[in-house]
């Protein structure tokens, strides 16, 4: 199957898994598994940051962040359509007593500078305490859009004014810095915290990391394990992270041309919707339009064809490229949308 639902779908790398199968293993809670201190070392030289703690996933990541960073009855300015603000059951709410102010983000991904002025509270007793600004690059729910590095200082400049942290949901941020043809850590130099997935886009089977300064990677610590997240022999998961910080980065511009031809190639076919102009990294959205097409038989049509879609917001389709689907692949795929569509 050409599967198009996610870049979370991946298998591991053969190389991946050489290195899993003879990685060097220790306790992590004791901070003795080699393969994770080189992974945690690593990741934190490429972002810029003094330290580093792998996590099992992108959501605890995050919610270990904002534990981090805000106390019990603080807000934190989220956009709306964030993965943190929509996607993640609300847990910096039930978890951590921390409040969200959720500000619009969409079409492009990023909320306006002074919708994010103006949703910090003032020094008021009445009010929630504003402690931090949460941002998401990649874009999710803005098709994979990126914030660019003007924005992003803008919103360091203004945090920094008002005595506010900064976390970016990097879940992809390195197919941002691919897009944006930069270092990745020109982007974290923008904020006091990012986390990263290496099982979205980089094919890891597992684990995301959580990047900052030392004393804030130390109370991230604490937070893992309070999360139920202080993991073993975990060197086994890091081995194929080393693998791809080292190998499945350069290739992401890859699939982000795939996902042009997809997009362009869809693009000329009657029924759809899209803007192969909007494209920025390996995500998009097409509209279906075609009467008569419904989500169940559109994903049924498709399957036959030997393609799989998520229909979830339908008549709003996401398409997801990944290494695993390459030039041959989305022209298949463009074969199984016209057969399915007439």
């Amino acid at each position: 199957m050409i599967d198009l639902r996610s870049d979370t779908v991946t298998q591991p790398t053969e190389a991946m898994r050489r290195a899993m199968a003879a990685a060097e293993v220790g306790d992590d809670v004791y901070g003795e598994d080699p393969t994770v201190n080189r992974l945690e070392e690593l990741a934190a030289e490429r972002f810029g940051k003094e330290a580093a703690l792998l996590v099992a996933s992108g959501t605890m990541g995050n919610l270990v962040a904002l534990l981090s960073h805000c106390g019990r009855g603080n807000e934190a300015i989220v956009g709306a359509r964030t993965h943190i603000s929509h996607y993640e059951q609300g847990g910096m709410a039930a978890l951590g007593g921390i409040h969200q102010h959720p500000v619009a983000d969409l079409p492009f991904g990023r909320p306006e500078i002074s919708d994010i002025e103006q949703a910090i509270n003032s020094d008021d007793d009445h009010l929630a305490r504003t402690t931090l600004v949460c941002l998401e690059t990649t874009h999710n729910e803005a098709g994979g859009r990126v914030l660019p590095l003007a924005y992003l200082e803008e919103v360091a400049r203004l945090a920094a004014k008002n005595h506010l942290r900064v976390h970016i949901d990097g879940a992809r941020v390195f197919n941002a810095a691919v897009a944006l043809n930069v270092p990745v850590s020109m982007i974290a130099h923008h904020a006091d915290s990012v986390m990263f997935c290496l099982s979205k886009g980089l094919a890891c089977p597992v684990g995301s990391l959580l990047v900052g300064s030392r004393d804030f990677i130390g109370q991230a610590r604490r937070n893992r394990k309070l999360v139920g997240g202080g993991m073993r022999q975990a060197g086994v998961l890091a081995a194929a992270g080393l693998v791809a910080l080292n190998e499945m980065v350069d290739r992401l511009v890859d699939d982000h041309a795939n996902a042009r031809r997809l997009a362009e190639g869809l693009a000329d076919m009657d029924g759809v919707e899209v803007d192969p102009g909007v494209v920025e990294t390996n995500i998009f959205y097409i509209t279906i339009t075609k009467p008569g097409v419904d989500a169940e038989g559109l994903a049924a049509q498709l399957s036959d064809q030997g393609v799989r879609i998520s229909t979830s917001n339908f008549p709003r389709v996401r398409l997801v490229l990944h290494y695993e689907v390459g030039r041959a692949e989305v022209d298949e795929a463009l074969r199984a949308f016209q057969l399915a569509l007439a």
